[in-house]
C-alpha cells in the first residue's frame, strides 16, 4: 500500500493546523483530498489518545471554561431531520484552560446541555490533582456539573456578563451586543475576586476561530461530517499545547505545565502515528464513550422541538 511520504505528510499537517482549509492544503501541498482527510483522521485520533493519556495529574491554581460555537452540514435551524441523523446540526465544544500555564485541561464536543456538561467536568476533575478556583460563564448547567464532579472540594464562581440591547441594523448585523457589565456569584468555596475571570478562555475561542477553518464565520469551510470536525479539534489542541509558544510564557503551555522539556516539532506531532492507526470514533466527542445513537435521538428531539416552536403561532401554544 502506498504511504505518503514523511515530508508531505508534514507539509500537510502544518497547513491545518495554521488554519488552512482542507482544499487550500491540497492545493498547496499537491496531496490528494481522500489522503489529506485520511491523514486527518489517523492524527486526530493519535493526538487525541495522547492528550487522554499523558494529560493528567496536573497541579493546577486557577481554571476558567467556557463553550464554542459551530456547526456540522448546517446550522440547526437550517436542517433536516434526515441530516440529524448524519450528525448534522449545531455542535459545542467545551474546553478548560489552566488561566497560568494556559494549557488546554480538558476539551469536549457534544450539545450545550447537562448531559454533555456532566461528562466534561468528570474529565476535568479526573486530569487536575489539586484543589484548584474555577470560574465560568452564567450557562446554569455547570452548577450541577461542577459539584457532580468536585463535591465541596473546589472554589467555584460564576461570571455573568451583562450586554446592552443588540442593534439590529444591517451594518452591526454580526457584531456582538455591547457589554455594560458584569456580575459574579460564589457558589462554592472562597474563591479570590481579583482571579473570577474568563478573559483566558473567551481569547482561547478565538484563537481556535483563528486556527481553525472549520470554526471561522461567513465561509463555507465549516465541517461536513462530525467525525472530521473532532479529528481537527484534536489535532489543533495536540499543536497548541505542545508545539505552539505562547508569546507571554516564550515557551509552550506543556512544557510551562511540566509535561514536556521542549517545544515539539510538527515533525515529532505526526510521529505520533502508528503505523496501524484502526478505525477509531471522534476523540473527546462527548467523553469518547457517548452512544452516538442517543446523541442522535438527543439532536431530533431539540430540532423538533425547535421547529415547533418556531412554525406554531405564539397564540396556540398552551403551556
Amino acid at each position: 500500500m502506498n504511504r505518503l511520504a514523511a515530508d508531505k505528510r508534514t507539509q500537510v499537517i502544518a497547513a491545518l493546523v495554521e488554519g488552512s482549509s482542507i482544499n487550500a492544503t491540497c492545493r498547496m501541498t499537491g496531496v490528494a483530498k481522500h489522503t489529506v482527510l485520511k491523514l486527518l483522521k489517523d492524527l486526530g485520533c493519535a493526538a487525541a489518545s495522547y492528550h487522554d493519556a499523558n494529560v493528567r495529574n496536573l497541579r493546577v491554581r486557577r481554571l476558567q471554561c467556557d463553550e464554542i460555537w459551530a456547526f456540522v452540514g448546517a446550522k440547526m435551524k437550517n436542517t433536516s431531520a434526515e441530516k440529524i441523523e448524519q450528525g448534522w446540526g449545531d455542535v459545542w465544544t467545551w474546553t478548560a484552560i489552566d488561566a497560568d500555564t494556559k494549557l488546554i485541561v480538558s476539551y469536549t464536543l457534544g450539545q450545550r446541555g447537562a448531559e454533555t456538561a456532566n461528562e466534561f467536568m468528570q474529565d476535568v476533575a479526573k486530569r487536575v490533582s489539586t484543589r484548584i478556583q474555577l470560574t465560568t460563564d452564567g450557562h446554569r448547567v455547570y452548577a450541577d456539573a461542577v459539584e457532580g464532579a468536585f463535591g465541596a472540594d473546589i472554589d467555584y464562581a460564576m461570571l455573568v456578563k451583562l450586554y446592552g440591547a443588540s442593534n439590529d441594523s444591517p451594518e452591526s448585523r454580526y457584531s456582538p451586543a455591547t457589554c455594560i457589565g458584569c456580575r459574579t456569584g460564589v457558589l462554592a468555596g472562597s474563591p479570590d475576586p481579583e482571579h473570577i475571570s474568563t478573559s483566558f478562555v473567551e481569547r482561547q475561542n478565538l484563537s481556535m476561530r483563528m486556527g481553525m477553518r472549520r470554526f471561522t464565520r461567513l465561509t463555507n469551510g465549516f465541517s461536513k461530517k462530525l467525525e472530521n470536525h473532532g479529528h481537527a479539534v484534536a489535532l489543533y489542541f495536540m499543536h497548541y499545547n505542545f508545539c505552539r509558544v505562547h508569546k507571554t510564557l516564550r515557551v509552550t503551555s506543556a512544557m510551562e505545565a511540566g509535561l514536556t522539556d521542549h517545544v515539539w516539532t510538527v515533525e515529532e506531532l505526526v510521529s505520533l502515528l502508528h503505523p496501524q492507526v484502526g478505525d477509531c470514533r471522534p476523540p473527546h466527542l462527548a467523553g469518547q464513550a457517548i452512544n452516538f445513537r442517543l446523541r442522535k435521538i438527543t439532536s431530533l428531539l431539540v430540532y423538533l422541538n425547535y421547529q415547533f416552536h418556531r412554525l406554531l403561532p405564539h397564540s396556540e401554544i398552551s403551556v
